[in-house]
């Protein structure tokens, strides 16, 4: 079969669309501070802003691949950019947390249709040594586009407002949406096949129950039965969700899946990488900008060399994993990520805080990786496509989870405006006992093997 000649193009075109997505992960960090006081939001609605898009963005992914499978890639594509966009335009419009937190929802809901439809696309329309070179552009798109957000959203925060954070992706989303009828092909859509609707609610409903209670805990206290009875209801609507995932003939994710060590391995490596990441940004945002003076452009700024260090520590993981192999590159990259996390645990200062955090950062991407291949190593290719789902979901909802905790640990210094700095303290120090103590798991429970000869070693 002759390739499909606009396949470059739709590459280019998918590409934008999920740089679009992963951007908007970090691009509302630098302006969280900004958004918290125009709308007078606590510090559970400022955190809910982060964890609502993370939250619909990892607990439906499963979910919207096999909806590409059932009613074809190309439509998921266009609803999901369609909703995405739309849910953009109501998040830079909010007056206040209900609308804001509405469209972040809806942004994540349009994510987890969007992204896997187009991954999807990809894998069909390119072969061989072009698959793997789309697939490397495709990658490096979660660095890249970590990076350009805390740029970007320095400078339209600084410049015209927030809201533009919201309102550059409807222009965006509208372009695409003309181009995609023109360039990217119709996958046939799979019949016969049906879609796990139940436990895709179930999944982000503990998730959703479980990072309720966490950020409850901030502002009530442990003792208060609103978060206890949170967290039990995250614990019973899981186990609820392992009861009819092995009762289901097509089960959004097989429970065998998470037995399996390297895949369980991956996904508990992932989790707590991006969690750390992405907590060190929502952290500093506020750490520069309430505690040190710094205006949002100059934080987009500061941020920058710790958005690179998780882009270096990727591409050389690459490298060494092939030769040393997961484990000590895991066991190595949390060290790390220990090290710099514990720089502005007991130094003040925003040299201090840059510092750590791009050391950190540079762990971080190394682990990243390492959780991606530790997964998808020994995966035959039937069952690839569901594994890979099922790391980048665990990429969205350690997000979404880690910045739960970690505004809650931090409460007191979020409460009082970057004030009191004792809670930032405790945090940082929180995430380098963390990143320790999944160090010495590693060391026993990550794999020991090197990836196959060929096997593209990747973030994403």
């Amino acid at each position: 079969m002759a390739p499909d000649p606009r396949r470059w193009r739709a590459l280019a075109v998918l590409a934008v669309a999920q740089f679009m997505l992963i951007l908007d992960i970090t691009v509302v960090t630098v302006a969280l501070p900004d958004i918290g006081r125009d709308l007078e939001l606590g510090r559970a609605a400022t955190t809910w802003v982060v964890t609502a898009y993370t939250l619909l963005f990892g607990g439906l992914m499963i979910f919207g691949g096999r909806a590409a499978d059932l009613f074809g890639a190309r439509r998921m594509i266009t609803l999901g950019l369609a909703v995405f966009t739309g849910s953009s335009l109501l998040a830079g419009v909010a007056l206040n947390a209900p609308m804001l937190i509405s469209g972040r929802v809806g942004q994540g809901i349009g994510a987890a249709l969007l992204s896997p439809a187009a991954l999807s696309i990809l894998t069909t329309i390119f072969h061989g040594a072009e698959r793997n070179r789309a697939l490397g552009v495709w990658g490096a798109l979660g660095g890249t586009g970590a990076a350009a957000g805390v740029l970007i959203g320095g400078v339209l925060t600084a410049g015209p407002g927030w809201p533009w954070i919201f309102f550059v992706n409807v222009p965006v989303g509208i372009a695409l949406l003309v181009a995609i009828p023109r360039v990217v092909p119709v996958r046939p859509a799979q019949h016969g096949r049906r879609i796990d609707v139940v436990g895709a609610l179930l999944a982000t409903a503990f998730v959703g129950a479980a990072i309720y209670g966490l950020i409850t805990a901030g502002d009530v206290g442990w003792a208060d039965p609103l978060p206890l009875g949170a967290l039990a209801a995250a614990v019973v609507l899981a186990a609820v969700f392992v009861v009819v995932e092995r009762s289901t003939a097509e089960p959004l994710l097989d429970p065998g899946l998470l037995t399996r060590r390297p895949i369980a391995a991956g996904a508990a490596l992932m989790l707590v990488a991006t969690a750390l990441l992405i907590t060190g940004f929502f952290l500093g945002s506020f750490y520069l900008q309430q505690g040190q003076g710094n205006s949002a452009l100059i934080t987009g700024l500061l941020f920058i060399p710790i958005a690179l260090g998780t882009i270096v520590g990727a591409h050389n993981a690459g490298h060494v994993i092939g030769r040393f192999g997961y484990r000590p590159v895991g066991v190595a990259g949390l060290l790390i990520a220990a090290a710099g996390a514990a720089v502005p645990a007991f130094w003040d200062g925003s040299t201090a805080l840059i510092l750590g955090l791009s050391v950190a950062a540079i762990g971080q991407g190394a682990v990243i990786v390492t959780a991606t291949t530790t997964a998808l190593a020994h995966v035959d290719h039937a069952h690839s496509g569901v594994t890979s789902g099922v790391v980048t979901t665990f990429h969205e909802i350690g997000a979404a989870l880690g910045v739960a905790v970690i505004s809650t640990i931090a409460a007191v210094s979020l409460r009082s405006g970057g004030a009191d700095t004792s809670g930032f303290t405790v945090a940082f120090l929180f995430s380098a006992i963390l990143a320790l103590t999944v160090a010495a798991a590693a060391a026993v429970f990550v794999p020991a093997g090197k990836p196959p000869a060929g096997m593209r070693v990747s973030a994403h």
